[in-house]
């Protein structure tokens, strides 16, 4: 699994996430040996995802062939999710048409994502319901000790790279499916 940090303060945004390579209950070793990148961008925002690490791979290739999306919006992140859910079920068709729950009408992608942009932080849940948040949110193993990191700290520190940091280290030191390195990117709006 994953920990996935946004924080968003003043004209600044930075996403951090943990390092962590793991294949079911085995962890890669040494961090030297497979060091999983979490976050990256796309055009203007910067993106991260906590579930399946295909969805790296297929989220990439379906981003290689079409133009860059505009994700400054719920609505936009929305449309371009719904896009993705369509080439999940048209290009993809080793990927699972499931719900997470028995008595669920919607489908689920078993994992969620991080957008981070001029537009706010937004999530995007499994079942593809964005949710907008304007300073900080985590999400992941370990997602909610990130959270009463940020909450406790926001107000009191401008070094909001180094809060992302310490809220993904937080995750790291008290959940097991969280490890490895901290990687930071950060954009200026």
């Amino acid at each position: 699994m994953s920990v996935i940090v946004a924080v968003r303060k003043d004209n600044r945004i930075v996403m951090a996430a943990d390092t962590l390579t793991t294949f079911g209950d085995s962890e890669v070793m040494p961090q030297e040996n497979a060091r999983t990148p979490k976050v990256g961008r796309i055009g203007d925002s910067l993106i991260g995802g906590a579930g399946w690490a295909v969805y790296d791979d297929i989220l990439n290739d379906f981003l290689a062939t079409r133009p860059t999306p505009d994700l400054s919006s719920s609505r936009k992140i929305f449309t371009f999710f719904l896009d993705f859910w369509k080439a999940l079920h048209e290009h993809y068709t080793f990927v699972n048409d499931q719900a997470a729950q028995a008595g669920s009408p919607f489908g689920d992608l078993d994992s969620t994502f991080l957008i981070a942009n001029s537009g706010g932080i937004f999530t995007v849940a499994s079942d593809l319901g964005v949710t907008p948040l304007n300073r900080y949110y985590a999400i992941g193993s370990g997602g909610e000790y990130a959270i009463g990191v940020l909450y406790t700290l926001y107000e009191r520190t401008d070094d909001i790279a180094e809060l992302a940091s310490d809220a993904v280290k937080a995750a790291i030191a008290m959940n097991l499916q969280c490890g490895g390195a901290v990687d930071v990117l950060q954009l200026t709006t």
